[in-house]
């Protein structure tokens, strides 16, 4: 009996090309690829680099190879460097090749050559929606290597949006073998990282709508929360706030049969978002404040719906009620206020006019400004303890000044700020912030020596506490206490349908007492609609 000869039988080698001829068949125009490589310079590269071209351009025609010496007018023209290197349709996209496209990366060139081809990526809408938002030039750098499994998801996610976005975003793939300087240049050991304006962005692969937002915002991101372009969302509960106690009723309400939904005007997290270290969270010895929201968020998502970047403009307090947000509607049958608390201020002259240029409430946020430089620390409780000590482990010159002759923050945190040496100035108050375009000085007074002093410093930390965030409440006429929190009773305010957990109203201004509260308003909450529903 003859052997068969039919497709499934065919080398899978052959059947791969002939589906890759098939795909570059329908490309409409050439594209047009620059090989510069220079005699005598990473020869073996350059070769496999060539080979790997004319491979491709056997099975197409659309494949044309321009190759010059490093040397040539055209590597001027495109500030060509490194031996080899790729150039693939340069006169509409900025998308270099550092190396040759083989083993894994030979799978990055082939998307390459595709997307370029037909102009188009298949892009997610979600993904294009945030790139849409990247207003400056994004210069990425990705390193790869050609035995990484993961680098072709990576370096995809990157074409895409050099792709998309030829006008601002650049993009050079350097294959890390092939150019072992540049790598170490980079610390980019371990593949694949990637770069944007020569800032690290990405650790390994990422989802595609994740590599965005992390090119976005200029750093790693580890959650991406879908746009919702509904005008009108109807639900059980809304939970105004993003921080611990709303992210805890959120997933408690759900697991309860509520459908809710999550809305937060500012970053998730609230003032954990900005600790720079936690140490008393249940279960987590130690870890960071952006680290355990992002657990929480991540956690939250699996159940509710969360709306970042809204802020409630309008209440109407029918049954049910109609919150009205900066993008959309909710109807919905109860409201569970989770506002947490912001920063007090010191109320002193210099304060807001200097705020953001050297006067700030978040040392995780502004304190790298300042390595190795001096500034003062004003508090002296837990917050305050907690960033003076993170300033000082990333090397900034850092004094505490408090109002008393002792500190108030837990004997743990006390007894480590004392340990690390750094200075405290009791019994002090400021009574101005100094300079005219930036802080330079502060002027405090000692309450026991009776002293007034200028102190030189580049910048202010603020951390005395805070005050409720109750302008919702106080629109809908929910009472207040005498300090001004929310004033409940097992979290059900004098408002029907209205609830309050968390900092909001009051208590240990801790993160697992505010988990804990969330968590308790959503379990009450869902008796409460429940028995309405009996009723």
């Amino acid at each position: 009996m003859e052997p068969t000869h039919d497709h499934e039988n065919e080398p899978s080698q052959q059947k791969i090309e002939k589906e890759l001829k098939q795909v570059f068949d329908q490309i409409p125009e050439e594209i047009p690829i620059y090989l510069f490589a220079q005699p005598g310079k990473n020869d073996v590269f350059a070769d496999t680099a060539r080979q790997a071209i004319q491979y491709f351009g056997q099975l197409t025609n659309k494949v044309v190879l321009h190759e010059f010496d490093l040397d040539h007018d055209q590597a001027k023209k495109w500030n060509i460097e490194n031996s080899p290197t790729i150039l693939i349709d340069p006169d509409h996209y900025n998308i270099q090749w550092l190396g040759a496209p083989i083993g894994e990366e030979s799978r990055i060139f082939i998307e390459t050559l595709i997307f370029v081809g037909f102009k188009k990526t298949g892009i997610g809408q979600q993904s294009l929606n945030v790139l849409n938002q990247i207003k400056d030039k994004r210069a990425i750098k990705l390193f790869v290597s050609p035995s990484c499994p993961y680098c072709p998801q990576q370096a995809v996610n990157a074409l895409k949006a050099a792709v998309e976005k030829p006008d601002l975003i650049s993009l050079e793939i350097i294959d890390i073998q092939a150019n072992p300087e540049i790598a170490r240049q980079y610390d980019a050991q371990s593949v694949p990282q990637t770069y944007a304006n020569e800032t690290l962005v990405a650790l390994g692969a990422q989802q595609e709508e994740l590599f965005m937002l992390s090119l976005q915002k200029m750093e790693q991101q580890t959650m991406f929360i879908p746009d919702n372009d509904a005008e009108e969302i109807e639900t059980d509960l809304v939970i105004v706030g993003g921080g611990p106690a709303g992210l805890s009723a959120g997933i408690y309400a759900a697991r309860s049969g509520l459908k809710s939904v999550i809305l937060e005007r500012n970053i998730l997290g609230g003032q954990v978002a900005t600790t720079p270290v936690v140490e008393n969270y249940p279960g987590l010895t130690q870890i960071g404040g952006k680290n355990l929201v992002e657990i929480l968020v991540t956690h939250a998502l699996q159940y509710v719906q969360i709306f970042q970047g809204e802020e409630v403009m309008a209440i109407s307090q029918n049954h049910p009620m109609t919150i009205t947000t900066n993008k959309r509607r909710f109807i919905t049958r109860a409201m569970l206020l989770a506002t947490g608390a912001t920063h007090k201020h010191l109320e002193v002259p210099g304060e807001s006019r200097l705020s953001g240029r050297g006067v700030s409430y978040c040392s995780t946020c502004d304190g790298p400004l300042f390595a190795g430089q001096k500034v003062l620390m004003i508090g002296g409780g837990d917050s305050a303890v907690t960033e003076a000590l993170h300033l000082k482990n990333i090397g900034v010159d850092v004094t505490l000044i408090h109002l008393t002759d002792k500190l108030d923050a837990q004997e743990v945190l006390a007894g480590q700020l004392i340990r690390s040496g750094i200075p405290i100035l009791y019994n002090t108050v400021v009574k101005e912030i100094l300079g005219k375009k930036s802080v330079d000085a502060v002027t405090v007074f000692n309450s026991r020596t009776n002293e007034t002093k200028q102190i030189e410093t580049a910048g202010v930390f603020i951390a005395i506490g805070y005050l409720p965030s109750v302008d919702l409440a106080d629109k809908i006429g929910v009472e207040k206490t005498s300090e001004g929190f929310i004033q409940q009773e097992s979290y059900r305010t004098n408002v029907s349908g209205v609830y309050a957990a968390g900092d909001v109203v009051g208590g240990y201004n801790q993160i697992v007492t505010a988990s804990g509260h969330g968590a308790e308003a959503a379990l009450t909450i869902f008796r409460d609609l429940l028995n309405y529903k009996t009723d």
